[in-house]
């Protein structure tokens, strides 16, 4: 069902090799199926996700259970692009369009030591502590942009550096 095109397609019998395929072989694109003998494509999601260099990669994660993968994964789906099963050859064209687009995104750092968390990677509260530590990077960027505006007004830094400590104090 690939688009026209020279492709070397690497299968993998279950998610454990798939995973293990990836690390050795660097693929422009991977194909996650979300139900997988022994490493299913949720773990498989966890360690591409925590890796930095497998972040990139284009990724389509196909299912027929959407809404398995809703409880693990919130939409919008930035990083990565879902295709629902059935699906045809102009639907996983267009997937793997999106998802390409996609892997192209920069994805915020997290910028200081205070405010970086572990991943945990066999559970879903490490993929929310790392959506959160995302958002944490963003609003720091923010504030750090802020800073630079307002730091000639008299009295606005004193009240900034307040916010900051309140803010810190409660994130932690």
């Amino acid at each position: 069902m690939l688009p026209q095109g020279k492709f070397e397609v690497l299968e993998a019998k279950d998610g454990e090799e798939g995973l293990n395929l990836i690390r050795q072989e660097s693929p422009n694109l991977i194909l996650l199926d979300w139900i997988m003998p022994r490493l299913g494509g949720w773990e498989v999601f966890q360690q591409l996700q925590s890796q930095p260099e497998l972040q990139t990669i284009p990724l389509v994660v196909m299912s027929g259970r959407k809404e398995e993968v809703k409880e693990k994964l919130s939409e919008p789906f930035e990083y990565f692009e879902f295709l629902e099963k059935p699906f045809n050859n102009k639907q996983l064209t267009d997937a793997i369009k999106s998802a390409m687009a996609k892997a192209r995104r920069v994805r915020p750092s997290v910028g200081t030591a205070s405010s970086q968390t572990a991943v945990v990677a066999d559970s879903s509260a490490g993929v929310q502590l790392h959506v959160l530590n995302e958002k944490i990077a963003t609003m720091q960027a923010e504030i750090n942009g802020l800073k630079q505006q307002v730091a000639e007004i008299p009295g606005l830094k004193k009240q900034l550096a307040q916010l900051m400590a309140f803010v810190k104090q409660k994130l932690h």
